[in-house]
């Protein structure tokens, strides 16, 4: 596990991003994807009664409707003490085994920093 003091800035900027839109929506999870160029995309859990994604599963569809070709990072704001396997999977799928979910309680703080693989 990486304490947040060893977290880069362009690290911590998704880590409050994803604070911000779990607070914003009033929803379980908020979520931030960082592309190979720097872009971000943001994203809360989806609950409607015909579509059920995860606000990490949402930003990462985000990042590929935009056109995406590979994440660096991600980072979930969650009381969950890890990421789900289709969470995992969903950054796998576009940032491979090498890109990092980092996983923050919603008061910010770091809980865990893992490859999606």
């Amino acid at each position: 596990m990486t304490q947040s003091t060893d977290l880069g800035p362009e690290d911590r900027k998704i880590i409050t991003l994803a604070r911000s839109a779990r607070a914003r929506n009033a929803v379980p999870e908020g979520a931030a994807v960082r592309d190979e160029t720097g872009r971000t995309y943001v994203a809360g859990t989806v609950a409607l009664d015909s579509l059920k994604l995860s606000a990490l599963q949402t930003a990462v569809a985000m990042a590929v409707a935009s056109g995406a070709q590979s994440l660096e990072a991600a980072a979930l704001v969650s009381e969950a003490d890890e990421p789900s396997a289709p969470d995992r999977a969903a950054v796998r799928d576009l940032g491979g085994d090498a890109a990092v979910i980092l996983l923050a309680g919603p008061d910010g703080a770091l809980k865990s920093s893992t490859p999606a693989g």
